[in-house]
């Protein structure tokens, strides 16, 4: 009778952690390399389904419960002067004044 091979959890590589996430794959490395999401080094990173849950909760945000400001507290943007469609016209910079060496 043959024995039963203990199952082992895949590893999975940034890449695919990435695309999991739906994030980059330097975000992943960039996060494991400051040590911000838990991770397995094995000559490379390496993470479990476990460390992907966790770091989708490390990540999460919930509402405060407070209701959102409105519209008429928040404070108003300055307007320009410039009439709309209208770009400023750049201008080019006086060339500069060299200085008298003397010898």
């Amino acid at each position: 009778m043959p024995t039963p091979q203990p199952t082992e959890e895949p590893l999975y590589l940034p890449a695919e952690v990435a695309a999991m996430l739906r994030c980059s794959t330097w975000w992943v490395k960039e996060q494991a390399r400051r040590e911000r999401i838990p991770y397995i080094w094995i000559g490379a990173y390496r993470f479990t389904s476990e460390h992907v849950t966790e770091i989708k909760a490390l990540f999460e945000r919930r509402p405060t419960g407070e209701p959102p400001t409105p519209l008429a507290n928040q404070p108003q943007r300055r307007r320009t002067n410039t009439p709309q469609g209208h770009t400023p016209r750049l201008t080019a910079r006086p060339p500069r004044r060299r200085r008298q060496t003397t010898s």
